[in-house]
């Protein structure tokens, strides 16, 4: 009787352990930049979240660093159901829809606020046309503010005719054209390779991005344009979020709120730190001079009205909106 009740009691644990097992899911989020990097650790926070509030249920594992799927990649590998998950640059993609490129146009948003009140022109059919897609978006955190990087002082946009300049969108492409400038198109994880081969002698990004790549080792100069205020977007596979019982759905929403805060909040942390590193480390922060801000608030009037002549009445309804 005895052995029979301890074999009953064995049999039971290894249902339970089967059935516990066979309840957690496994979701894999890609993402393109450091582990160190303030949108990085935001997602594994909100990962932490999600596994702490869903009781063990949702395990999501961070691949930063484009580890597991490159920048360009990730939202097709999220749409097509390679990973459940990914976290985009939203200009990557202007080109395959026009509103995706929205924060990437040159001085349209160039502050935090005018940022939020984009984003919430923009949200609405961000949300429509990736829902037509087979994904939601979970949640969007902006970059620092866009500025200039240069070997040398750049006093006017002619000052930028020839140089090597690394793009990582069709907006940063176009300024390069614009100014006469050679686009190269680099991400963020072979940034640094490209600056050490002299594949890239300029480029636009933010100070968050100054420092994860250690651009104080190859540029003197950074020059504070505030140009845009990009984002990156969390995104989701439709079905693999639909699989889910509804309090982990309620979870993972919970999380995702949080995490938009905490992430636009730590953004502004993070410029303000990122400049007073890059300034420790020998570069000189310039205030850009009437002539540069002139000449690139003109490349903004330029790509918008090209920007606009290709999102059509979609994309004007939005800029009217945000312009309300």
């Amino acid at each position: 009787m005895k052995l029979r009740l301890l074999s009953l009691v064995a049999s039971s644990l290894l249902l339970a352990a089967g059935s516990t097992a066979f309840a957690q899911t496994k979701w894999d989020l890609p993402a393109a930049y450091s582990a160190t990097n303030f949108h990085s650790e935001n997602l594994v926070q909100f990962a932490n979240d999600v596994d702490k509030a869903s009781g063990g249920k949702l395990k999501i594992t961070v691949h930063a660093n484009a580890s597991l799927f490159k920048a360009p990649e990730i939202k097709r590998a999220v749409q097509g159901g390679q990973a459940q998950a990914g976290e985009i640059l939203l200009v990557n993609f202007q080109n395959e829809w026009q509103i995706f490129g929205t924060d990437g146009l040159p001085f349209l948003a160039d502050s935090y606020d005018s940022a939020m009140k984009l984003y919430q022109a923009q949200k609405p059919v961000l949300e429509k046309k990736l829902g037509e897609q087979g994904m939601a978006l979970l949640y969007a955190v902006a970059w620092p503010p866009q500025g200039i990087y240069a070997k040398k002082p750049i006093n006017s946009a002619a000052d930028l005719k020839g140089l090597k300049w690394r793009a990582y969108s069709p907006a940063t492409a176009r300024i390069a054209e614009l100014v006469g400038a050679q686009p190269v198109t680099v991400q963020a994880a072979e940034l640094s390779q490209a600056l050490a081969t002299g594949v890239v002698e300029s480029t636009m990004t933010s100070g968050s991005t100054g420092v994860d790549s250690k651009l104080f080792e190859h540029f003197k100069f950074f020059f504070d344009t505030q140009a845009w205020v990009p984002k990156n977007a969390v995104i989701v596979n439709k079905a693999a979020f639909d699989a889910l019982d509804a309090a982990t759905k309620q979870a993972v929403l919970k999380a995702a709120a949080d995490a938009e805060v905490r992430g636009w909040a730590a953004s502004k942390r993070v410029n303000t730190a990122s400049l007073d590193t890059l300034k420790a480390n020998g570069m000189s922060i310039v205030t850009p001079s009437a002539a540069l801000k002139a000449d690139m608030k003109k490349i903004g009037g330029v790509m918008l009205k090209e920007w606009l002549d290709k999102a059509g009445p979609e994309g004007q309804a939005l800029v009217d909106v945000y312009r309300k």
